[in-house]
């Protein structure tokens, strides 16, 4: 009978030490309780002042990526120094006091009106269709088997003449530093996804037949006072796109008639140890 704590204690340790070793986390709550649940479902489309983080979020060691709760389709990414989990200690927002002191991360990034670093919009052929939810949204995030996810389900999308409803969802894998992001479309329509990485002036960026990178700094903002470079990235299949094309803030690529389309993502910024400059970014990108 005394076995018992003792086990009791060993137990806790060890999920103590598992936590600390974790390689994935999530995080998904509404700011008016600040309590994680793995899902919200609304009829109203646009939470994203409600949720927060804007939305679901997900990381892994070297990043993490929300996904925006509006109509945008867009993925912002949060750089870090690959030492910890970040998401649920410092809710995205940070300090220079924390960067310095605790090698906190940074909301680095702006996404601006694009669909940000690999977020999703549909083409029709001449221009963008934006993931305008007319039914509503569900947000999900959550472990699986393998990492932790994040999710945004678009319902009644106009497309064409047809409503749509459309998942974005990012995948993040223990003991990785890739994401993947899949867009699907849940009726089983075929339609052309539209993604990619935008950037800003002044930012170097290189592409080939089977990925898409920029590297550089991204303008000022009142919780980003002194941005530092960065590097956002994705890796596709190219039999699935179109050409990369050069707009005045992405590079995009169009899918060709899909139900379903999967891109990998790869964020990276001098603040870590690893792919801390362009040149050693773009060098990771261009391998396959």
């Amino acid at each position: 009978m005394k076995a018992k704590p003792i086990l009791l204690a060993a137990a806790a340790v060890l999920l103590s030490c598992v936590s600390a070793f974790a390689q994935t986390d999530f995080s998904l709550f509404m700011r008016s309780d600040g309590v994680q649940v793995p899902e919200i479902v609304s009829e109203t489309p646009v939470l994203y002042n409600q949720v927060g983080h804007h939305g679901p979020a997900v990381e892994n060691s070297h990043f993490a990526v929300r996904v925006y709760f509006n109509d945008s389709g867009a993925l912002d990414p949060y750089c870090k120094s690959g030492k910890q989990m970040e998401l649920r200690k410092y809710l995205w927002n940070t300090t220079p006091k924390q960067h310095a002191e605790e090698g906190a991360g940074c909301d680095d990034y702006v996404v601006g009106s694009t669909v940000g670093a690999g977020g999703i919009a549909l083409w029709d052929g001449e221009k963008e269709i934006k993931l305008v939810a007319t039914k509503g949204r569900t947000a999900r995030a959550g472990k699986t088997a393998k990492g932790a996810y994040a999710e945004i389900i678009s319902y009644g999308v106009e497309y064409m003449g047809e409503m749509l409803d459309i998942s974005l969802r990012v995948d993040m894998f223990d003991n990785s530093r890739v994401a993947e992001v899949t867009a699907t479309v849940l009726n089983g329509r075929k339609v052309r996804f539209l993604t990619g990485i935008n950037f800003q002036p002044g930012e170097s960026m290189e592409f080939g037949r089977r990925y898409i990178a920029v590297w550089g700094t991204h303008p000022t903002s009142p919780l980003t006072q002194d941005p530092l470079p960065v590097g956002a990235g994705l890796k596709f299949k190219p039999l699935r796109f179109s050409k990369v094309e050069k707009t005045a803030d992405m590079l995009r690529i169009i899918s060709k008639p899909a139900r379903q389309v999967k891109t990998k993502l790869i964020v990276a910024s001098v603040r870590e140890d690893e792919l801390n400059t362009p040149e050693k970014f773009f060098s990771y990108m261009a391998k396959r």
